[in-house]
């Protein structure tokens, strides 16, 4: 139960243009943490700005799109093994570049080292839609200082375990405590979550994407009880797989059309215990496909 919920804290841990681009990057494949790494908090997953300095760690080509076109994962569309394989890269920002302008560098890179070539579409796609329930919500506001802020494009997070269970700290959701529960739950508590954080993680558990309804604005302490057979599937989406080393790789996959029974989920009932709902409905998405990916960098 350990090493699901730390797949699922890594899991929870982007068109051709002419734009800015990095001053010097460097593309490695990632190399799979070992526990000792993961449990000490010396594993870090995601993107980190410092002044100049661009880290990037144990992301996948998908994670990079979506971070480089502003979207969220189900906004993408590509080969299924672009979840799978891992990479590391540093970049070296130009002189006078602001860090806003980080995902159309990455863009950039994508093109030139990876030779992306993508279109955009929009079309209608079955979707929940994230509802307040009949008697309100269920939801306390954040302490002032419980949210982690985070500017475009900064959300690298490190995960280390204490005698209580595994926190999450970084990203864009403040610290995050899971802990195993009874009957092989894991109970989550976020100590500030938006509800568009809030859809973007549900979207991962569900065979749908999740789109934000509520009309609900600040951040929300947010505690839930998942099942294990949600955590697998979780992980699955994201192209993490348990394997006898600890996390792996496996291609994801996409959203289908079709929803898988809501009863047969966990993260159904935890939703209605916060006094939200997931509604299924049809709604407009836009969409990146992706036409051409390489699976290796050209040489750094």
């Amino acid at each position: 139960m350990r090493k699901l919920i730390l797949a699922f804290a890594f899991a929870t841990a982007v068109f051709g243009q002419t734009g800015p681009t990095f001053d010097v990057a460097s593309i490695k494949p990632a190399v799979p943490p070992g526990m000792p790494d993961r449990m000490s908090g010396k594993f870090r997953v995601g993107m980190n700005i410092d002044g100049a300095r661009v880290d990037i760690g144990f992301m996948s080509l998908a994670d990079l799109i979506r971070i480089a076109y502003r979207v969220k994962p189900y906004q993408i569309t590509g080969p299924n093994w672009m979840s799978s394989e891992r990479w590391d890269i540093q970049a070296t920002l130009p002189d006078g570049a602001s860090r806003d302008q980080v995902p159309e560098m990455l863009q950039a890179l994508l093109v030139e080292r990876f030779g992306l070539k993508v279109h955009r579409e929009n079309k209608e796609h079955a979707v929940y839609a994230l509802i307040v329930g009949k008697n309100g919500p269920k939801l306390k506001e954040s302490e002032p200082d419980a949210h982690a802020s985070a500017s475009a494009g900064s959300n690298q997070v490190s995960v280390n375990r204490d005698d209580k269970g595994v926190v999450v700290t970084g990203g864009r959701a403040g610290n995050t405590r899971m802990s195993m529960g009874p009957g092989g739950t894991m109970h989550m508590e976020a100590a500030g979550m938006t509800m568009a954080q809030l859809t973007e993680m549900l979207s991962g558990f569900v065979d749908r994407p999740v789109v934000d309804m509520t009309d609900l604005k600040g951040n929300y302490q947010v505690a839930m009880d998942v099942s294990r057979e949600d955590l697998v599937n979780v992980a699955r989406r994201a192209g993490v797989m348990m394997t006898p080393g600890g996390l792996g790789g496996d291609p994801g996959k996409p959203p289908e059309e079709t929803a898988s029974d809501p009863s047969g989920s966990s993260i159904f009932e935890a939703i209605q215990q916060l006094g939200l709902k997931l509604d299924p409905r049809k709604a407009p998405l836009d969409i990146i496909v992706v036409d051409h990916l390489e699976k290796a960098p050209t040489e750094n």
